[in-house]
């Protein structure tokens, strides 16, 4: 019995620790993917909460253009080009309920083509 009093005694300092780091080390987003996207020469009328413009973004040469809703962090659009981008994607924890679940940061603008 006095084995078993001193296991457990050495084992609370860990699972106290463990159990504190998982409450106060959430985080706000989770480690993503990198993706490539091309975005277009033009802008698109479409509705999120609000009318908007949207870029144009696909992510194959050979894909249909589709409305992209959210901003890319560090991407600056001019209308007239055409963008191949390299972008970071991460999962936020808890996104606003009019946004989107996912953060796009510019990693590094591949190429920018006059249309």
């Amino acid at each position: 019995m006095k084995k078993m009093k001193t296991i457990l005694k050495g084992a609370f300092p860990v699972l106290a620790l463990a159990v504190l780091t998982q409450c106060t080390t959430t985080p706000k987003t989770t480690s993503g993917d990198q993706k490539t996207f091309i975005v277009g020469p033009q802008t698109a009328d479409c509705t999120g909460v609000a009318p908007m413009k949207c870029l144009q973004v696909k992510e194959n040469a050979s894909e249909n253009w589709t409305n992209f809703y959210s901003n890319i962090e560090g991407f600056t659009y001019e209308p007239g080009y055409e963008y191949v981008l390299q972008v970071k994607t991460e999962k936020i924890a808890n996104p606003p309920a009019d946004g989107s679940s996912i953060k796009y940061t510019l990693i590094k603008q591949i190429s920018k083509t006059k249309k």
